[in-house]
């Protein structure tokens, strides 16, 4: 694997502490897992890039940016690892953004987002109740994912009916399962105490202002005003090594099926 480079993109981050909590750990997990190979780095919000050259002068590539320096520096083979959570808007946009470079190189592979097929929904629903702590009789973990515009929107209903009866539940920011229907249900099932949690690789901009700030409508200050307690939880997904792992296990899934 000496010429082959393992381009690791993600939304990206505004945010450095976390940054190096999630995007470089499981960066640093992938290069331990593959210690033959080069790893390199992309992010692909243009926003988020731009506000990184302009507040902390270090440069990220965009995807295309990136394998035009992977082109130049004689990789032959390239593998791709998405670090989004769902295969959404940003992840097509990804695939739309390599298309043009799959003859540029022996071998362009491509490894899939955390929730892809079914079995990546059961693990996660298996795997959160074992992130948070443990809850007294009336406590709740709402997860706040982002939420997509496109069809894959569904992932996050999915995942909170998934976790019914778990007093675990799954909202998201921009989409639907939307907060109010979460406060109905955990109004419903007893919950007076609610854990906020970001569903997300990153604990950012949503996790910092959306999700846990004194703002009048954060996801905080709402519950808070419809009589719960809360306490929030700044932790992205990708800080979790279990995480980490298994976005390896897609990329070697990827590699394997390559093969095939």
């Amino acid at each position: 694997m000496s010429k082959t480079a393992i381009l690791v993109v993600s939304f990206g981050t505004t945010f450095p502490e976390t940054r190096q909590k999630t995007i470089a750990a499981t960066e640093t997990a992938i290069q331990q897992a593959y210690p033959q190979a080069t790893v390199f780095r992309a992010f692909t919000s243009n926003v988020v890039i731009k506000r990184i050259r302009e507040q902390e002068q270090i440069k990220i590539d965009t995807p295309s940016q990136a394998l035009r320096k992977i082109q130049q520096a004689g990789f032959t083979r390239v593998i791709v690892q998405s670090l989004h959570i769902i295969p959404g808007i940003e992840y097509q946009r990804l695939l739309s953004q390599l298309s043009s470079y799959r003859d540029q190189f022996t071998e362009l592979i491509i490894g899939q987002p955390l929730l892809n097929d079914y079995s990546d929904y059961q693990w996660l629903v298996a795997q959160l109740p074992l992130l948070t702590p443990d809850l007294a009789a009336d406590e709740g973990v709402l997860f706040m994912g982002h939420g997509t515009a496109d069809n894959q929107f569904t992932a996050y209903a999915c995942l909170d009916h998934m976790l019914m009866g778990t007093r675990h539940y799954v909202g998201a920011v921009e989409s639907y399962p939307d907060l109010a229907l979460e406060i109905k249900r955990m109004q419903q099932d007893g919950i007076k105490k609610v854990h906020l949690w970001p569903l997300m690789l990153v604990a950012g901009n949503h996790a910092t202002n959306d999700m846990s700030s004194t703002k009048p409508e954060s996801w905080r200050s709402q519950l808070e005003a419809a009589g719960f307690t809360t306490e929030s939880h700044l932790i992205g997904l990708g800080e979790i090594s279990a995480v980490q792992q298994r976005f390896i296990q897609h990329l070697q899934q990827a590699i394997d099926q390559a093969k095939e």
